[in-house]
């Protein structure tokens, strides 16, 4: 039977956060001082727009753990109700609903893919759901980063290949976290502009189809994409 902890997670993951708010409330009563439940409740209570409950529960995490960083950080985040509606959206809807038309599936155009080789949870956590995110494209890599060019993760090779391809060759593309929570992050990837050159060519395909390819390289593994982005930004900067 999935634990209770093990459920708050997969909701926040899956991004269903009216029910993350019930399973981490039956936490809290199991054990008022689990500061990670506390904090799950305090990012869901967010992301609904319930700003209020948000501070308070995040104060509650600072009563019991005055230091904590992500409550530290959070709060300053949700100082501001603007801020959080311009994050995901300036339609007259819930936030739930405004966050879901986001995430709209479009073949061929749209992707939803989990990131490898991801920051430390210290940064996946600061992360809101519909916030969006920049794709660095660096030899035959994708490198994702926040709004402030900091390192989140990277796409796996068999689409960061292709993607860099196609960034080259004039595509363009926006991305936005679809949900994040510890050593896991899943976003959300979209074509805005495709080059004239591929017309035909649809950015995302399955994986029986035949993968597009015209500069036929290869690029062997890296042990940390971490590492790589910082060492390949480190050489641009020193050029």
């Amino acid at each position: 039977m999935t634990s209770l902890k093990d459920q708050a997670i997969q909701n926040a993951l899956t991004g269903n956060w009216q029910k993350a708010v019930a399973v981490n409330k039956s936490l809290i009563k199991e054990n008022p001082q689990d500061i990670d439940a506390l904090n799950r409740l305090a990012f869901a209570f967010s992301i609904l727009g319930r700003v209020k409950d948000a501070k308070n529960t995040y104060q509650k995490v600072l009563k019991i753990d005055s230091l904590n960083p992500l409550a530290l950080r959070n709060l300053k985040r949700i100082g501001d109700l603007k801020k959080i509606k311009n994050d995901v959206g300036n339609a007259p809807a819930s936030p739930r609903m405004r966050v879901t038309n986001m995430f709209i599936e479009e073949q061929g155009k749209t992707k939803i893919v989990e990131l490898v080789n991801v920051a430390q949870p210290s940064v996946i956590n600061t992360l809101r759901t519909g916030q969006s995110l920049t794709l660095s494209a660096k030899r035959l890599k994708i490198f994702v980063l926040s709004h402030d060019k900091q390192y989140i993760g990277a796409l796996a090779d068999n689409i960061g290949k292709r993607l860099t391809t196609f960034i080259k060759a004039g595509n363009q593309y926006e991305a936005y976290v679809k949900s994040a929570y510890d050593h896991r992050i899943i976003i959300f990837i979209k074509e805005i502009k495709r080059a004239s050159r591929l017309k035909d060519q649809p950015s995302f395909i399955s994986t029986s189809e035949r993968i597009f390819d015209p500069d036929k390289k290869l690029r062997k593994s890296i042990a940390s994409d971490e590492k790589d982005y910082e060492e390949e930004s480190s050489e641009e900067n020193e050029e």
